[in-house]
């Protein structure tokens, strides 16, 4: 075991993946001599030289489209927007030909694409570098979509990506790459599709995913005091939702608190509740809670932009009128 900053272990699985298989590279603005605005790719442009860890201009639906014309034709990139909100420029790009080659060719077209990258409510980045993508891209067919939390998850989920056949959006939060944590030594990959059961409980299912799921287990570390038993789930993979995982647990707690930094209005909650009432509102005991971020731009004002996203106290509560 290696004890590592989760910027080390995106850039460990891009290593690894990249000296076994040379179809792979890396491009996206300031990926190469710089080493990636949060040094994901530090160092391995001196190791894999320029066509492997590709500088591009700031263009982004032009690189995005040079990306999946790669893809298409036996590379494997894996393009990395300095900021996720720059790469709503290249939303053409990744909603009419990534998530649709595939489909549209008959099959004939592969798009093995990792489009990765920082995301989420900073601290005091302003309304254009805060922005929470996954209600953009959850609608966008042929996408998968899949959000790391930790040092572990994140190295085992990028190296899936890399290797799967398909288009995968790759959320890192701004918040979480200076996060600490040991990991295997041995490689390991872990799958895109399922959530993880963090904790084990009866009295309550918690389901969250990026930064909250910190926010989310401070919250139980208090409500654990308190006599409560809750199970928390890591959504893992936003894009198919892992609807089986879920319902797993709510036949166990019957109780449903969902955990979001995603806004309100059409996002990943919204869609939870959707599925689970046209399927199994039945094992529900009392309403889902949904606490998401307030559907405004994030203000720059610190205190105004730490009033828009949830906290441990607001799960606390919400989790305490849930069991009532």
């Amino acid at each position: 075991m290696s004890e590592v900053f989760l910027f080390d272990a995106l850039r460990e699985a891009t290593d690894e993946e990249m000296s076994k298989d040379t179809s792979i590279f890396v491009l996206g603005e300031d990926v190469g001599h710089y080493g990636g605005s949060y040094k994901v790719t530090k160092d391995l442009h001196a190791k894999y030289g320029d066509l492997r860890i590709l500088d591009t201009p700031i263009a982004e639906n032009s690189f995005m489209g040079m990306a999946i014309g790669s893809a298409m034709t036996g590379l494997r990139p894996i393009v990395e927007g300095m900021n996720m909100s720059f790469l709503l420029l290249a939303f053409n790009q990744i909603s009419n030909n990534a998530g649709m080659l595939r489909y549209t060719s008959g099959g004939n077209f592969k798009i093995p694409l990792v489009i990765r990258g920082p995301g989420g409510v900073g601290r005091q980045l302003g309304a254009e570098h805060s922005q929470r993508l996954e209600s953009y891209f959850q609608s966008i067919p042929g996408l998968k979509m899949v959000a790391c939390s930790t040092p572990y998850n994140a190295k085992g989920l990028l190296k899936s990506a890399i290797k799967d056949d398909n288009p995968v959006i790759f959320f890192e939060h701004v918040l979480l790459y200076n996060l600490k944590e040991s990991i295997p030594d041995k490689e390991y990959y872990i799958p895109l599709d399922k959530a993880e059961l963090v904790r084990k409980g009866n009295d309550f299912t918690i389901l969250t995913y990026s930064r909250m799921r910190h926010h989310v287990l401070q919250a139980v570390s208090y409500l654990v005091k308190e006599g409560y038993d809750p199970e928390v789930l890591d959504l893992i993979s936003l894009k198919p939702i892992d609807i089986v995982s879920i319902v797993e647990s709510l036949q166990k707690t019957n109780k449903l608190l969902i955990v979001e930094e995603c806004m309100k209005t059409g996002g990943i909650g919204a869609e939870i509740i959707a599925q689970i009432n046209d399927k199994y509102f039945d094992l529900l005991d009392a309403p889902i809670i949904r606490l998401s971020s307030q559907d405004i731009p994030t203000p720059y004002n610190g205190n105004l932009e730490n009033a828009t996203v949830i906290h441990p106290q607001q799960i606390i509560n919400s989790a305490r009128m849930l069991v009532q």
